[in-house]
């Protein structure tokens, strides 16, 4: 998935000939200060909001997972996944595998925060989606959990390799998922790394000049 971006919101530039290259059935990571334009891109690539330019190659089927779960508040855990479209079996494996089994008959009030965003997750991927976004759907996560979810949501991606882009404000999960990890500034990507990977994910604290000369690019933004 290729394209050529500008955005604009009244007085306010977002988006400069930003070249968009996202490379199919990968994870790509995005990071970048606040109001960088991380969600405004995500929300473009899901045909929410309009923009000037061109994206040639995007999947038709999106599945978006945003900050804040958006669950059917009426409907258990069961029934917001196949409300999403998933099969029983495949709810089944998915709860499973996210560690949800216990909760599938609750409703979402009955959730705690982390739990509701693994049934987003869950929901996401049962949506046979070709192409996934994320914003931060681990940003409110404690950290042990949040590294358990990276691992068994690259478990999940694994058994379909969507074309997905994950926003994120957290270096080490991005090196933890991402094939291709951008940093935006100033309506651009300036910064682009595809790290050497060991192990998918990668092993939490896993060092390199790569990640080095990132965390330098991501220290001069500041």
């Amino acid at each position: 998935m290729k394209g050529l971006i500008n955005k604009s919101y009244e007085t306010k530039r977002v988006f400069t000939d930003f070249e968009l290259e996202v490379p199919n059935g990968e994870i790509t990571c995005v990071l970048g200060a606040s109001g960088v334009g991380k969600t405004t891109l995500l929300n473009i690539l899901a045909g929410l909001t309009a923009f000037d330019g061109e994206i040639v190659g995007a999947p038709e089927k999106v599945g978006y997972v945003f900050q804040t779960p958006r669950l059917i508040p009426h409907l258990t855990v069961a029934g917001n996944l196949a409300y999403a479209g998933g099969e029983p079996e495949k709810i089944d494996r998915v709860l499973e595998t996210l560690q949800l089994t216990e909760h599938k008959n609750k409703r979402p009030n009955q959730l705690s925060g982390g739990e509701k965003q693994r049934v987003n997750l869950a929901r996401a991927f049962l949506s046979d989606s070709e192409l996934l976004l994320l914003d931060e759907p681990f940003a409110a996560l404690d950290t042990g959990l949040k590294i358990r979810l990276w691992r068994e949501f690259a478990e999940l991606w694994s058994e379909k390799k969507p074309t997905t882009v994950l926003v994120t404000h957290d270096l080490e999960e991005a090196w933890a998922l991402g094939h291709t990890i951008l940093l935006l500034q100033d309506g651009k990507a300036a910064y682009r790394v595809r790290p050497t990977r060991t192990a998918f994910p990668t092993p939490y604290g896993e060092q390199s000049a790569e990640k080095a000369a990132f965390l330098q690019a991501v220290l001069q933004e500041e």
